[in-house]
């Protein structure tokens, strides 16, 4: 308040002064006011940037010829999604891979439900089995019928139980109960050597004819993406398509 008055006394005080001045010089006469500027119009505005993706999507590592890589193989198969997606997604995977554990248990779930099952993606996850074990477990997800993908999820989500067991068959059982298999039915899966051909032909086709060298490894509408992926990384590749 102070405030507000002192600079009232002062503006009364240089109002006064002035007075004072004028009335003690020769008048002298007013200059006309100059007239305005005409205001600039103003900028257009600038059309905002689109939002860049929070995560940079990978770079291919090469391309295959999409025809070519959804023939039939040595075993039919299982997609998921709608036929006639706008992406399709083939997946390389072993059964004891970490890393495709890893994406199954992290990545995967978000990508069904976002992506799969919308009718965005279609999807499928071949066999590419590194040792024994990993080929008796993908033996046994054929096996299961129309239970495979959750038998797949199954193994994936319990791999330290079975994958590093001492006697891996014992823990395969039990989880394989599970998918409702018996004793009989457990032992005739992986005794079936038509079915474990199959299996490492796929592995083969799959080595020969698009150069998968490890696991996981993802065909994304041709583009070929080693390595386990998050589905922020996955969105920006589906972003670009």
């Amino acid at each position: 308040m102070s405030t507000i008055l002192d600079r009232r006394l002062l503006l009364s005080g240089i109002a006064a002064g002035a007075l004072m001045l004028a009335g003690c010089s020769e008048e002298k006469p007013t200059e006309p006011a100059k007239p305005a500027e005409p205001a600039k119009p103003a900028e257009p505005a600038k059309p905002a940037e689109p939002a860049k993706p929070a995560v940079e999507a990978p770079k291919p590592a090469a391309t295959v010829d999409m025809a070519k890589l959804i023939e039939p193989g040595a075993l039919p198969d299982l997609w998921m999604g709608k036929e006639g997606a706008p992406i399709t997604i083939v997946e390389y995977a072993s059964a004891t891979c970490g890393h495709c554990a890893h994406f199954h248990a992290e990545t995967f779930p978000a990508l069904k439900k976002d992506w799969i099952d919308t009718g965005k993606v279609r999807f499928v996850l071949r066999e590419f089995p590194f040792d024994p074990r990993a080929e008796a477990a993908f033996m046994l997800a054929r096996c299961a019928g129309d239970k495979r993908e959750a038998m797949v999820d199954v193994l994936f989500r319990q791999l330290e139980t079975w994958a590093g067991a001492q006697d891996a068959k014992a823990a395969l059982l039990q989880i394989s109960r599970l998918a409702g298999f018996t004793q009989e039915s457990f032992e005739a899966c992986l005794t079936d050597q038509k079915l474990l051909d199959n299996v490492r032909a796929v592995k083969d086709r799959g080595e020969k004819d698009f150069g998968v060298d490890s696991t996981p490894t993802f065909f994304i509408n041709g583009g070929k993406y080693p390595g386990a992926m998050s589905i922020e990384q996955m969105a920006a590749i589906f972003a670009g398509l």
